[in-house]
């Protein structure tokens, strides 16, 4: 069975910047013919900068992002998802490829940021990564901020624009300022950290919380926070969301590889060509109907009205 999967996190923006790789060359996690060989429907593909470098620097690699999406990854068989409702306007054959953002570290504090990266179609905002800016605590923050009056400023843009706020990579005092002010909450790359328990993982409370606030949770491929180790299988990943749906969440898990940003793989799960390898290993656990939710339904279904 070939099911259409809705990916809502890849680096290859990042690794076409910083390593100079093409589209096309084959080195990549994700390419146009590893997405159509995976079936995937829709790709995010996040712009994400260094947070060691000058804001000049994050500025042109966040534009240098932009660019390799518009000239390499855009084509006749992958396109551009804007607003929400392009998704209705796929053709049989088709990707579409939508852009969010990794940490907001390159708008530097200025808003009009946020108003040039939503016309260049963003759908999806991080805050921050896992250090602070100016607009919110990240993982690694030993600051008790929170999100900032900037950041507050941020979700209510999203809000306003119908844009989501994804809680990835947040220090748990963000997080809950997110659940607090966001109206679009997403966990676009998040394991359990009752199956894993690392820091990058959402503990239970707030799994239930983005359960009430009826948020996506998209589980992530890396095998550090699938069991704390570098090597997982697809049978620990799915540990992971046994136990959210446990929780009441079923209906809101999706997935979120973090393809091209993590440097050791799930084996037959290595590229967007092996979505279908983990498709058919939950259909050995669940309906297909509920696998069709995993793979792409469950986010369709909560896309901001």
């Amino acid at each position: 069975m070939n099911i259409p999967v809705i990916d809502l996190h890849c680096d290859a923006l990042w690794r076409m910047q910083q390593d100079g790789h093409r589209f096309d060359d084959g080195l990549l996690d994700v390419n146009a013919d590893k997405l159509r060989a995976g079936n995937v429907m829709a790709q995010a593909f996040a712009i994400y900068v260094y947070p060691t470098l000058t804001l000049e620097e994050k500025r042109a690699a966040a534009f240098k992002q932009i660019a390799h999406f518009q000239q390499q990854v855009l084509s006749e068989q992958v396109v551009h998802i804007k607003k929400w409702t392009d998704f209705d306007k796929l053709l049989p054959g088709q990707t579409g490829a939508f852009l969010t953002i990794e940490g907001v570290d390159f708008f530097g504090g200025d808003i009009d940021f946020w108003h040039q990266f939503r016309e260049l179609g963003v759908l999806s905002i991080g805050l921050t990564w896992n250090y602070s800016n100016e607009a919110a605590d990240g993982l690694h923050s030993t600051s008790q901020i929170g999100v900032t009056p900037f950041g507050k400023g941020i979700i209510k843009l999203n809000n306003e624009h119908r844009l989501f706020t994804d809680v990835t990579h947040l220090h748990e005092r963000s997080f809950w300022d997110v659940i607090e002010h966001a109206d679009y909450v997403i966990a676009s790359h998040s394991n359990a950290m009752a199956i894993c328990n690392h820091e990058r993982n959402l503990n239970d409370a707030q799994i239930k919380a983005m359960i009430e606030k009826n948020a996506p949770i998209h589980v992530v491929y890396y095998p550090e926070f699938i069991n704390g180790t570098n090597r997982a299988s697809m049978t620990d990943l799915i540990r992971h969301i046994d136990y959210i749906c446990s929780l009441g969440g079923k209906h809101l898990i999706g997935l979120g590889s973090d393809f091209d940003g993590i440097d050791v793989k799930i084996p037959h799960l290595e590229h967007a060509g092996m979505h279908q390898n983990l498709i058919n290993e939950l259909l050995k656990h669940y309906s297909e109907q509920e696998v069709r939710g995993f793979a792409a339904a469950n986010f369709l279904k909560h896309l901001p009205k």
